[in-house]
């Protein structure tokens, strides 16, 4: 019994080594996964579990938050604005697209706001290391009524941009975990309508 068993440990040790050395002829670039972020593998793990639970890539890299049932649109944006403020983030801007739809379409649609915050000094710092950061400038927040009527913010998950790749100089991550820190209060706290 014991010489069986010891040869079904050979082959499955052998088969493991021959699937081993496929994968890596196959995508050699996977033995660099030790260069990247120690999060990049959580990172892309969630990532790819939201995918497969949705569908949807957009679900998979965004964060969103439900709005306290009650409080306005208005309430919201004001509490952001409020934290925004606290935290000494700029707002940089506002687009109300459900106002454009609305004028172009001639009929009324869903509350649909992006609201832009950004600390132009990071923003710097983060195009100084790499300009393709700048996709993910100014940090976006967007309120959005839910076809069901429901209050929702989204914005990007900066994890992606945070531990999706190399480790960032650690003075460069330690700021884009805290800007990372200020988006998630401005949402929490305007979605709970708290200043």
């Amino acid at each position: 019994m014991n010489l069986l068993r010891n040869i079904f440990a050979v082959f499955g040790l052998l088969f493991m080594v021959t699937i081993l050395v496929i994968v890596l002829w196959a995508e050699p670039g996977l033995l660099r996964i030790g260069e990247l972020d120690e999060g990049a593998l959580r990172t892309y793990s969630r990532m790819a579990h939201t995918l497969l639970e949705t569908g949807s890539a957009a679900e998979a890299t965004v964060v969103k938050v439900k709005v306290k049932e009650g409080l306005t649109a208005e309430e919201v944006e004001d509490a952001m604005l409020s934290v925004a403020t606290e935290h000494n983030i700029r707002d940089v801007g506002k687009l109300p697209l459900y106002k454009q739809v609305a004028a172009m379409t001639g009929k009324p649609y869903r509350f649909m706001k992006i609201y832009m915050f950004c600390n132009p000094l990071t923003a710097a710092r983060m195009l100084d290391y790499n300009d393709a950061f700048s996709a993910y400038l100014p940090c976006r927040v967007a309120l959005v009524e839910s076809k069901t009527g429901e209050l929702w913010l989204y914005t990007l998950d900066m994890d992606l941009m945070i531990h999706g790749g190399h480790p960032l100089p650690e003075d460069l991550k330690t700021e884009a975990l805290r800007v990372q820190t200020v988006i998630n209060d401005i949402m929490q706290r305007g979605a709970a309508g708290e200043f």
